[in-house]
């Protein structure tokens, strides 16, 4: 799914109302009929409403979704906040449907009148904003964040700009807990600059014109389910261990072992036909003992690797629990110039990247980087705000030529084709050690059954989010730990199987 920007969003709208007839004023009655759908099917008629309109083309959406509820005999309420000196056609229009001893006048003392069980729809400000809220606006903005109520935001929570926030504040932007984002999302619910005041976003269809949408071009993409289960390639009757790949795994030191079993578990939780691990000698028994599933591969070093790497491997994924020592660094050292496989390159091996950056130039192209945000700090500078680090991110892809998986909420998957995809599965509770050697295990593993590196990396992290997105429906987010999410995974794959 494509990430428009505000521009091509509206180009998106008026190209919709030209090619295919239809007046802007229906475009957002669909608009508001989606919004209604979404509303019947999660709240029964004893929910009342409260709607926050302003004047411009948000507020004729909010103006419509309100007549439609109260036609469905859901008890609603309307507030009217003036943007400016002129209404927008479409809100006008929308206004002249309703009757006007319904619309009151929105004042900071009648929010602080409404009842706490009412739910706040808000269409004040929608993605025409391009300058942060400030006056009366702003302080009804704050003194509705106050309040206990629910809040469902229309499109975007208003006060939000739909692409980066850096110079924006957040006491005038809506702390939604729900918001309705027409056709696609917006670039901000998915940054966490100010991502956090959509709360959960759903997307929901209004029928843009597809041929448009299909050809403008942009470089961000969000992953959906969709997306993410047509890459998954089904077990043929025939496969064995041997088509289904050899993966070696290069993890663990003194102290740090178990990186190293929770990537290879998840690494044979995903399929691979067979694995190897290569870890110093503190880690080989409690490893034999642990998995008795994966081959061990001999190594000199005592509590750290050392020496030379010289095994003959297609796919390695490396780095999780390797330490830093000099001696673990002379291997890598040796690692990297020797082998010209295919690789995901993760944790402590990122760290002496970044401390060896020469080590970047002989990588083998679309070699799979997996950091969190301090390891790309590290490997490419601090950056000012957002909108850097994706440049930063960008120009790191395409001039190493290299994929690289940056983690976190929405995690960005960047290609050297200058593109970004943008994840749709995971949860917070993800925030937890061993999180990141799980999904090394897992892209690992993709990639030595003959899932190509791309392929590999954007399914290897929807099934990662998505597997602790099932674990959370029994398990607290707050307690959620790396196995959790590698017993997750066998019924993320048996929900790619139904669709496979």
């Amino acid at each position: 799914m494509k990430i428009l920007n505000k521009l091509q969003i509206q180009e998106a709208d008026r190209q919709t109302i030209t090619k295919e007839s239809i007046s802007s004023i229906n475009l957002m009655e669909r608009a508001a009929m989606a919004c209604m759908n979404w509303i019947v099917e999660r709240y029964d008629h004893n929910q009342s409403f409260v709607f926050l309109c302003g004047t411009g083309n948000n507020g004729g959406d909010g103006l419509a979704l309100f007549r439609l509820l109260i036609e469905k005999g859901y008890p609603c309420t309307l507030y009217e906040f003036q943007l400016g000196k002129n209404q927008q056609t479409d809100y006008t229009q929308n206004r002249n449907r309703i009757n006007k001893n319904l619309i009151h006048p929105l004042t900071v003392e009648s929010l602080n009148q409404i009842s706490p069980k009412d739910i706040f729809i808000d269409a004040l400000v929608g993605t025409g904003l391009n300058r942060a809220i400030t006056g009366k606006l702003k302080h009804i903005i704050q003194t509705l964040n106050q309040l206990p109520n629910g809040v469902l935001s229309i499109d975007i929570p208003s006060g939000l700009f739909s692409e980066f926030n850096t110079n924006n504040s957040c006491e005038g932007i809506v702390q939604a807990d729900h918001t309705l984002s027409f056709q696609m999302p917006k670039l901000a619910f998915l940054l966490p600059e100010k991502g956090g005041k959509v709360g959960s976003f759903y997307i929901l269809d209004i029928e843009l014109l597809p041929g448009f949408i299909n050809n403008v071009k942009t470089p961000y993409f969000y992953l959906t389910p969709k997306k993410a289960k047509s890459l998954y390639q089904a077990l043929k009757k025939f496969d064995h261990k041997g088509s289904n790949g050899h993966l070696i795994l290069i993890a663990g030191s003194k102290g740090k072992i178990g990186a190293a079993q929770l990537s290879a578990k998840a690494a044979l939780r995903s399929g691979v036909g067979k694995l190897s691990v290569l870890t110093p000698q503190c880690g080989v028994e409690i490893l034999h003992n642990t998995l008795p599933e994966a081959m061990i591969e001999h190594n000199t070093g005592i509590e750290c690797l050392s020496g030379y790497y010289g095994l003959k491997y297609n796919t390695v994924s490396i780095g999780p629990g390797l330490g830093t020592s000099n001696k673990t660094k002379d291997f890598l050292n040796s690692f990297f110039n020797e082998s010209t496989s295919q690789m995901v390159i993760d944790a402590d091996a990122l760290n002496l990247i970044a401390a060896h950056p020469e080590w970047m130039n002989i990588l083998p192209k679309k070699s799979i980087l997996t950091p969190h945000p301090k390891e790309f700090e590290r490997l490419v500078g601090t950056w000012k705000n957002e909108e850097e680090k994706l440049q930063r991110l960008i120009h790191f892809t395409q001039e190493h030529q290299i994929i690289c998986v940056l983690k976190g909420a929405h995690t960005a998957i960047a290609f050297p084709d200058g593109n970004i995809w943008f994840n749709s599965s995971g949860n917070p509770g993800m925030a937890t050690a061993g999180s990141g050697d799980v999904l090394t295990g897992i892209i690992g593993a993709l990639l030595a059954k003959g899932y190509t590196p791309e392929q590999a990396a954007l399914l290897g992290v929807y099934v990662h989010g998505r597997a602790a997105d099932i674990q959370v429906k029994s398990l607290a987010p707050t307690f959620l730990i790396a196995s959790d999410i590698i017993n997750g995974l066998n019924d993320v794959w048996k929900e790619m199987e139904k669709t496979a």
